[in-house]
């Protein structure tokens, strides 16, 4: 119901606003065509307006279509929104409906004519920094905006407007505008609407100009920079403004506009920098006026050091298929990697310049170089004209001042050249002379060549310098190893700076004479006195009949090398060396060092073919004085000084036999001669003397002594008849000479010998002394018999003795038994203290005594004095 009742609403509305509707009857399908007609514009009613309702009766489903595309229609339900719709005049809306019998006609139009509206104006405080504005923008937004298609008069400066854009940034101060729309069909023209703008003077920072880009090597220029210079149009009472994230310190106070750009890369290096100028409004419609500058400052690429290679030469033979690539290194200087662009130069006939971007990666730039610039033989320059950074805005010119020069190679080309015979020796290095090279160029080549013939070898290498087609080299020894006829054949030429090679086919011919076989070679020296002609022996020459022959001495006599011409018969031949080499005595050898065929100019350097000889001087006499010996020495010819196997000594001037060394010496004149390396010297006479004293005597009972006394060697020296010169020994040859200190031992053997001061000599003949220590003739008051002892091993009273019983009574036998009579022990001179053991009758010890009392006889035996009979203890 409530649907009803709207709908109705909508269709009485619809004609209280409808200044007139006519109808005509085309067709009973579609409809009838019609026209609406609006004038009041701003009415809330043609927001919706059912075009289907105007058509008189058409049939429903058919389609809407806004033929003006005025945007206000909905093509489904046939609804018109006019408030849609900007602009007044005349619309046509088409209702189609298809597939129904019967119909004459099946679409219909209804034409809307939409008078004018102005709309409610209103005021407008704008700024000028707008630039442009729109007059319609100053309209009371409560109400519906004016239809654009009017016209717009400036009532202030009394000008039409062309559209509804003003341009307001010149503008100050308030204007009015007019906006006037014409009648439309039966709709007249609305109610002009005057608006009212107040235009406020926006403040100028200035428009900025194009950034400044400075090369690092021309801050110098740029220390005092001005940063008006890079606005135009700004006003003056305006602020400049450090705005980099890093601040660089330069504007220090309000007002400064002057900065250091030198000092500004110093301290943060290359990159942008951004400065922003301000000038405030003053008032509150305009906002302040920010202008942003940019200052682009670059550091200058240095390649001081740096290299350049184009890689690579090529033969001629590979251009066809050759490619190219250029590697930059980068001097000591940083410069960071990253993408470059590099500007480059290619010289030739189908040279040109070029711009590639390339990648530098530690300190190397590689990148590919185009092939059509080097299509024929010739030598080719690139040069590097620029590098720089992909993000470089150009700001510096870096000129690497690089350059390589890439060479397409020809061929080297022996055709026509020759090769001149050549005769050589055997084991020889031939000079091979080639000429006519017209074809090769001025420079270093190798060869390869082949030996055929007498001696065969294949791909030898030589190196050599041709110059104005010629050229010259030596083939290795080896390769006339053996004499006769052989070939030498070139097959290859190859450049060494271009590395081409070429096939070729140039022979020549080499002769080959033998050299002297020196395989029995030998020279022969004799040893020689000084001052004799020395004979040098040739052999070995086989059958050389002509030959020089070149020798060295070295050692004692030393000579450059020296020739002499000899003509060998059967293979030997002898020359005398001049005496004038040989000015000194010593070993000297004779080296050969080479023979040469002088027939056929061959020669061979000889080694291992030498031999030594020696130049012996006449020795000088022998230095010696005469001499004495000590006839207890039994000195011999081997005693005199000199002594030798190159001495000979003699005891007559005549020389005749030379006396053993073992001939003993007497008092007589003797010779002595030297002989080195079989010369012997003139003789020298000497004169011996052989010095001999008698032998001590023994004064009478001198050999006697009490051994109480404790005598010494001092003692018997005394007993003789030259105390102060005697000397004692052991044994009459080669003893051990005694100390004055030596005590005298009973029955000991000592032989002395007389001692003179004056020969340094002892007697020849010795005294003969056996000493008796038993010459006492009183018996002590301090003799005793011990009456016990200890034999436990601590080295104290271990043994029973009793003291100097062997000086007093040296003949005494000591018997000991024990309690029960058995014997225990018995004793004499050699055989004089007891240790404590049993011993049986054959006097082998057989028990240890016990601890216990135990008896002695002792029997003197010496001036019939009686045996003693007495006691002991023995106690471990």
């Amino acid at each position: 119901m409530i649907k009803k009742y709207y709908n109705f609403l909508q269709f009485l509305l619809f004609f209280v606003f409808l200044t007139s509707v006519s109808t005509k009857i085309y067709s009973q399908c579609a409809g009838n065509d019609a026209t609406l007609t609006v004038c009041d514009y701003p009415n809330p009613a043609n927001n919706s307006i059912n075009l289907f309702s105007l058509l008189g009766g058409a049939t429903p489903g058919g389609t809407w279509s806004d033929d003006g595309e005025s945007g206000g229609l909905d093509p489904a339900t046939g609804i018109l929104n006019v408030h849609v719709i900007t602009s007044s005049g005349f619309y046509n809306y088409t209702y189609t409906i298809d597939g129904i019998a019967g119909c004459a006609d099946n679409s219909s139009t209804v034409t809307l004519i939409l008078g004018g509206y102005t709309g409610k104006p209103a005021q407008a405080i704008i700024c000028s920094s707008y630039e442009t504005y729109n007059l319609f923008t100053p309209f009371d937004g409560s109400y519906l905006s004016p239809l654009f298609n009017g016209k717009w008069h400036n009532d202030t400066t009394n000008t039409d407007i062309n559209g509804s854009i003003i341009d307001v940034k010149k503008l100050s101060g308030l204007y009015y505008f007019t906006y006037t729309m014409e009648a439309v069909g039966t709709c007249p023209a609305p109610n002009p609407a005057t608006i009212s703008i107040k235009v406020v003077r926006a403040p100028e920072s200035g428009k900025a100009n194009d950034p400044l880009k400075v090369c690092s090597d021309a801050l110098p220029n740029f220390t005092n920079y001005d940063l008006f210079n890079m606005v135009t149009g700004a006003d003056a009472d305006g602020a400049w403004r450090d705005v980099n994230l890093r601040p660089t310190g330069e504007l220090t106070f309000v007002g400064d506009h002057i900065i250091d750009l030198e000092k500004i890369y110093n301290r943060f290096g290359e990159g942008d920098y951004y400065f922003n100028y301000s000038v405030p409004s003053t008032d509150r419609v305009c906002s302040s006026a920010e202008t942003r500058i940019r200052i682009r400052i670059e550091r200058k690429l240095d390649f001081t050091g740096a290299k350049v290679t184009v890689n690579t030469d090529i033969c001629e033979t590979a251009i066809a298929t050759a490619t190219y690539s250029v590697r930059i290194e980068k001097g000591p200087a940083v410069i960071p990697n990253g993408n470059y662009y590099i500007e480059f130069n290619v010289s030739g006939p189908n040279g040109g310049s070029e711009k590639v971007t390339a990648n530098l990666t530690n300190g190397v730039f590689l990148f590919p170089i185009k092939s059509d610039y080097f299509k024929q033989v010739g030598d080719f320059t690139v040069t590097i004209l620029n590098i720089y950074s992909v993000n470089s805005e150009r700001a510096c010119v870096n000129t690497p001042n690089l350059s390589d020069v890439l060479y397409v190679y020809p061929l080297p080309d022996l055709s026509g050249a020759k090769i001149a015979e050549t005769t050589t020796c055997q084991n020889s290095s031939p000079a091979i002379v080639i000429s006519d090279a017209i074809n090769i160029a001025d420079g270093i080549y190798d060869l390869r060549y082949n030996i055929s013939g007498a001696n065969n070898a294949n791909a030898q290498n030589i190196r050599v310098t041709f110059t104005g087609g010629n050229a010259k080299f030596q083939i290795p020894s080896f390769l006339t190893s053996q004499s006769g006829n052989a070939v030498i054949t070139i097959t290859n030429i190859t450049s060494l700076i271009s590395q081409c090679s070429n096939t070729a086919n140039i022979k020549g011919d080499i002769i080959i004479n033998p050299l002297p076989n020196i395989a029995n070679l030998k020279i022969q020296i004799n040893d020689y006195c000084f001052g004799d002609p020395v004979t040098a022996s040739i052999s070995g020459l086989g059958s050389l009949t002509d030959v020089t022959l070149s020798y060295v001495l070295s050692g004692k006599n030393t000579s450059a090398v020296q020739t002499i011409g000899l003509s060998p018969t059967n293979g030997n031949a002898t020359f005398i060396i001049p005496s004038g080499l040989l000015i000194n005595t010593g070993s000297t050898t004779a080296t050969i060092t080479n023979l040469m065929n002088n027939n056929t100019t061959c020669n061979v350097n000889v080694t291992g073919v030498a031999d030594p000889f020696s130049l012996n001087p006449i020795p000088a006499p022998p230095i010696t004085n005469d001499q004495s010996f000590c006839k207890s020495d039994g000195a011999t010819i081997a005693n005199l000084v000199p002594h030798g196997a190159q001495y000979k000594w003699y005891n007559s001037a005549a020389m005749t036999t030379p006396l053993a060394d073992t001939y003993i010496l007497q008092s007589e004149n003797y010779y002595v001669t030297v002989t080195t390396l079989n010369c012997t010297s003139d003789p020298i006479m000497i004169s011996v003397t052989i010095n001999d004293i008698p032998a001590p005597e023994l004064n009478s009972n001198g050999a006697n002594f009490c051994g109480l006394n404790n005598p010494t060697i001092a003692d018997l020296s005394i007993n003789t008849n030259v105390p102060s010169t005697v000397v004692w020994y052991d044994a009459a040859n080669n003893g051990n000479l005694l100390s004055s200190t030596t005590r005298l031992i009973e029955q000991g053997r000592y032989y002395g010998f007389d001692f003179s001061d004056t020969t340094n000599c002892l007697s020849n003949e010795s005294l003969e002394v056996t000493v008796s220590l038993t010459d006492c003739d009183e018996v002590p008051n301090d003799f005793f018999i011990p009456d016990g002892f200890s034999p436990n091993g601590d080295g104290v009273n271990d043994t029973f003795v009793i003291p100097n019983i062997e000086f007093l009574y040296p003949n005494f036998t000591l018997e000991i038994f024990n309690r029960y009579g058995n014997g225990m022990y018995k004793g004499f001179i050699n055989k004089p203290g007891w240790d404590g053991t049993n011993y049986e009758t054959n006097g082998v010890a057989s028990g240890v005594a016990p601890n216990g009392v135990y008896f002695y006889i002792l029997n003197f035996n010496k001036d019939n004095k009686k045996p003693k009979q007495g006691r002991l203890y023995l106690n471990r």
